[in-house]
């Protein structure tokens, strides 16, 4: 059954029990009200008879004048031995016995009684102290109550029309009510329904009132605009698959191609010159690791999108100078200098420790054999070389995926070095940048804003020490605020 047809049912319903419960109400005080006055017409004359002292029964009993109500038109006088001493003109009221009853001492009664098809009002009371003839006796008084049953009867009619007219326009109030406040909810349907069909987003309902149907207008749009927000990013994750896909493609043609053309050199001249057999070995090498690291890279930027498998507390300092160990022995030939700050925070250890080492391969390599100095303090990571510089062109797409810049394409790489480094800052809710030095040299720095930072356990000073390598100056202990853990 449709939500509108519902509303006006129940409003019908209720209308009608309210107006029900109002006629039964209106009724009964009616009923009691026209009974009342007739009870009070007959005690009237009951008061009367009481008064007057001189009874005897060949004489008619008192009545009441016209203003209150007259004479009752049936009267009978009962003794204590059930007889009828006077009877009503022209009908014997019942309940003889009970009459008796009250003339030798029994309160007096009203009922109702039915007389050859006449409904009476009687009222039964005793002559106390006042004998008749010298006999206790009780007189009986009875109204017709045709007068008032024809009222009752002519009220019942008009409270079964206001009642059958008060559920009609209940019904159709709750209609017109149920159109009015369901109207947005139809609206929403239909926007509902017009998404499923074509697809469309953009869409958004009007917000026509303040109340609850308002508000879960409000709701609807703000779904929609997330659910937009999130087909956006699904539509660019599966673009950025795409093109990672045809980048890769493009990038492993080149090592694969090579690799087959020299494995095929190798196979057809089995008599191949020492000296050119082994440069083709050592081209296969080359070509076979460089294979290995674009397809390690290539993994980690593929999984670089899902979130770090484990969080924890991580000495940023200790992974930053473990980096340095691993960058000096790939690059004998650059001088690393590094100041460190104690930091802990919260991320995953194998990941920020790629984006590190990243960072100063890519340092080594253009360095120009010089030196490279990095930096660790609370909240960042600043790798300086001080080699040429990046290009003002090429500094907007660094971070992108596969891009290498005019300088880099004669060096080895695949171009997804510092586009991991992204991801895994993206990862950790921080940030990487890139720009030039004032005095030369590009200046790269890892900021990692968003996560609690603490003051490590360790609060002792660290020495300077110098190496062959290189030179790691350790400065400690570092007041560090503490930002608490996001929730």
């Amino acid at each position: 059954m449709p939500l509108r047809k519902r509303i006006s049912l129940v409003a019908a319903g209720a209308v009608a029990v309210a107006v029900a419960i109002a006629c039964v109400v209106s009724y009964a005080v009616v009923r009691g009200q026209l009974l009342g006055q007739i009870d009070s017409e007959l005690r009237a004359q009951a008061e009367s008879i009481q008064s007057n002292p001189n009874h005897t029964l060949d004489r008619p009993l008192p009545t009441n004048p016209a203003s209150s109500g007259g004479p009752a038109p049936y009267q009978q006088v009962v003794l204590a031995d059930g007889t009828i001493a006077l009877p009503s003109s022209g009908l014997r009221l019942p309940n003889i016995r009970q009459a008796a009853a009250i003339a030798a001492g029994q309160p007096p009664f009203m009922t109702n009684v039915t007389v050859n098809g006449t409904t009476l009002r009687m009222y039964t009371f005793p002559l106390i102290g006042v004998p008749v003839a010298g006999e206790q006796v009780a007189i009986q008084l009875a109204r017709p109550l045709a007068p008032t049953e024809n009222v009752l009867s002519h009220l019942r009619l008009i409270l079964l029309l206001v009642f059958l007219a008060g559920i009609a326009v209940a019904a159709a109030l709750g209609r017109m009510a149920a159109r009015r406040v369901l109207s947005p909810l139809a609206e929403m349907t239909d926007t509902a329904q017009l998404i499923g069909e074509t697809d469309d987003l953009s869409r958004r309902l009007t917000v026509h009132t303040d109340d609850e149907v308002g508000r879960l207008a409000k709701r609807f749009n703000e779904m929609l605009s997330r659910l937009a927000t999130s087909r956006g990013a699904l539509d660019e994750s599966v673009r950025q698959q795409r093109q990672l896909v045809a980048d890769a493609s493009h990038e492993l043609r080149t090592p694969v191609t090579s690799l087959r053309t020299n494995a095929e050199v190798l196979l057809a001249d089995p008599h191949l010159d020492e000296d050119d057999r082994q440069r083709l070995l050592a081209d296969v090498a080359e070509q076979a690791a460089e294979l290995s690291a674009l397809v390690f890279d290539l993994i980690e930027v593929a999984r670089g999108d899902l979130p770090p498998e484990t969080i924890e507390d991580v000495r940023l300092d200790q992974l930053v100078e473990d980096a340095l160990q691993r960058a000096r022995r790939n690059a004998p030939e650059v001088q690393f200098t590094a100041r460190l700050q104690p930091v802990l925070i919260q991320g995953n250890p194998e990941r920020l420790s790629r984006a590190i080492n990243n960072l100063l391969d890519n340092a080594a390599r253009h360095a120009d054999g010089s030196r490279v100095e990095v930096d660790v303090d609370a909240t960042e990571v600043r790798v300086r070389d001080h080699g040429a510089g990046i290009d003002e062109h090429d500094l907007p797409h660094v971070f992108d995926r596969f891009y290498r810049g005019a300088d880099s394409r004669s060096r080895q790489g695949s171009g997804l070095g510092l586009a991991i480094v992204r991801q895994v800052a993206e990862q950790h809710r921080g940030t990487v940048t890139a720009a030039n030095a004032p005095d030369g040299g590009a200046v790269f720095t890892l900021a990692l804003p968003g996560l609690p930072a603490a003051q490590p356990d360790d609060d002792r000073d660290f020495p300077i020490y110098d190496d062959s390598d290189g030179l790691t100056s350790r400065v400690g202990p570092v007041p560090m605020p503490y930002r608490g853990t996001d929730e």
